[in-house]
């Protein structure tokens, strides 16, 4: 079965999914088209794949006959682009973060929904190969039933020198990565009972916060504590790389710089190395993110192919958008927020 893939946006991140559908045909994935509103991206890209260009999504839309569109623009486009796709009966994929609103994202499911078209947000970081085999130790009970927890993801690196946009968002640290590491503890501890925030802006350059550090309260009664930052000192830096601690009844998890994973089991200790291999376009020290992008492709393939929802279908990822509005609010009002304000009712 042949799944005919557009991509909406020819950028920085965006070679990653180019790169992705394109490894990906032996498996079904015919990348079809590529559309950018910068001429030279989209030329770029086409040439690049050896498929049309275009700079303009309805006429991409209308010209070829595709069965998803894969959306990896800015932020505040997603809602106009995702809807112009679920109007055309084309099947999409959303770049996180989902839309800049709750409400553009809720529309953008219930326009899915309505019209009955699959949709899905690449939210990748519980794609990346060190996350996968974090909840591999997870579901085998190794660790028993998970009780604590400390994610973070916390960096130095200059994210401005290709993205220098950051500097003026009116939301960073959270909006950014901190919604990736949220939406790894839903992966590995379970929903959400309410959170507690502090954020802080300790680059004078940077309009937002570029630090933020959060408490979970998980409904199962586990907790956990997720941070990030853009404004980390120490050395190593290991962007970018996910670090964390995981607690369980019987044993803990341990991913260290380096990607190194040490499990606690029963009085037991082992260890392994986690990291994703080089590709023939990944390159360090990227390549567990750019992994991460082509392992969620595959599984978008897969659902497709199959007829079944994303893991990070829309639906689900407004789970993860609600702990982010979550977060926000919490710091501003200084107290602990439930999510469910933001959530969908039954």
């Amino acid at each position: 079965m042949t799944i005919r893939v557009g991509v909406i946006g020819c950028g920085f991140y965006a070679q990653n999914h180019l790169n992705s559908w394109h490894e990906l045909k032996s498996e079904g994935a015919l990348l079809t088209a590529v559309c950018d509103v910068d001429p030279q991206k989209a030329e770029a890209a086409g040439r690049n794949f050896g498929v049309p260009h275009y700079t303009d999504a309805t006429e991409m839309l209308e010209a070829e006959k595709l069965d998803v569109v894969d959306i990896v623009t800015r932020h505040e486009t997603h809602r106009a682009l995702a809807e112009l796709a679920i109007g055309k009966g084309v099947a999409a994929i959303v770049q996180k973060p989902f839309a800049t609103t709750w409400d553009d994202c809720v529309a953008i499911v219930d326009a899915a929904a309505r019209a009955g078209i699959w949709l899905a947000v690449h939210e990748n970081f519980r794609f990346q190969t060190p996350m996968r085999h974090v909840k591999r130790v997870i579901d085998s009970g190794a660790i028993g039933r998970p009780t604590w927890a400390r994610i973070n993801f916390r960096t130095g690196y200059d994210i401005y020198k290709t993205q220098p946009y950051f500097y003026n968002e009116e939301r960073l640290a959270i909006a950014d990565v901190g919604i990736h590491v949220l939406d790894l503890a839903r992966f590995f501890m379970g929903e959400v009972a309410h959170i507690s925030c502090e954020t802080q802006r300790r680059n004078p350059k940077v309009r937002a916060e570029e630090t933020a550090t959060m408490m979970l309260r998980h409904e199962s009664d586990a907790v956990s504590v997720v941070e990030c930052t853009y404004g980390a000192r120490k050395l190593p830096d290991p962007f970018p790389e996910t670090l964390l601690e995981i607690e369980g009844e019987t044993g803990a998890i341990v991913v260290s710089i380096g990607l190194r994973m040490s499990v606690t089991s029963n009085g037991q200790v082992s260890e392994e190395s986690i990291g994703s291999p080089l590709r023939s376009w990944t390159s360090e020290p990227w390549h567990a993110s750019q992994e991460g992008a082509l392992n969620a492709c595959q599984h978008f393939l897969d659902s497709l192919k199959r007829g079944v929802p994303a893991d990070t279908s829309g639906e689900d990822n407004l789970k993860t958008f609600a702990l982010v509005e979550a977060a926000y609010k919490a710091a501003e009002e200084k107290r602990a927020v439930k999510p469910e304000s933001w959530q969908r009712k039954a």
